[in-house]
């Protein structure tokens, strides 16, 4: 029974058992710890991280976010929209919006760096000019000169 809970019957879960229940490595839970994403989690008498309930469905929460791409910064402040009592759909899809539209730039730059490999590559095969187009255009020449 963890230490600060005395009289409290809730099941505590382990680092570790934290961990495997929600597919987080320790050292991040650690670290979102040291980052007040996740809150300081009860000790036991012999001093070990004593985690509730509470801290599964949160670090969940902040695990989902972050495969989503979410910032540290946007998983903060979607957090406290979920835990305020004044929480607006409104404001979350803001951010959400506004996230989105990184995802798609990220997206729209992804295709011009597929279509620029692409086509050193193809160079490349085709042996079309002397000297290797894809070295050249890691050298930073444009790919129109090679």
């Amino acid at each position: 029974m963890a230490k600060d809970f005395a009289g409290d019957a809730a099941p505590r879960l382990s680092i570790g058992a934290l961990s495997k229940r929600t597919g987080c490595n320790v050292e991040t839970i650690r670290y979102y710890e040291r980052l007040t994403l996740l809150p300081r989690p009860a000790r036991t008498a012999g001093g070990h991280r004593a985690y509730s309930v509470e801290h599964l469905r949160r670090l969940r929460f902040v695990r989902r976010a972050r495969e989503l791409g979410f910032t540290l910064d946007e998983v903060r402040a979607l957090l406290r929209l979920a835990g305020g009592s004044e929480s607006s759909c409104a404001q979350v899809r803001e951010l959400a919006t506004v996230h989105l539209a990184s995802v798609r730039a990220k997206i729209a730059d992804l295709r011009t760096m597929e279509r620029v490999l692409a086509e050193t590559v193809r160079r490349c095969q085709h042996n079309e000019k002397p000297g290797c187009p894809l070295l050249k255009a890691l050298s930073g020449e444009k790919l129109e000169q090679l």
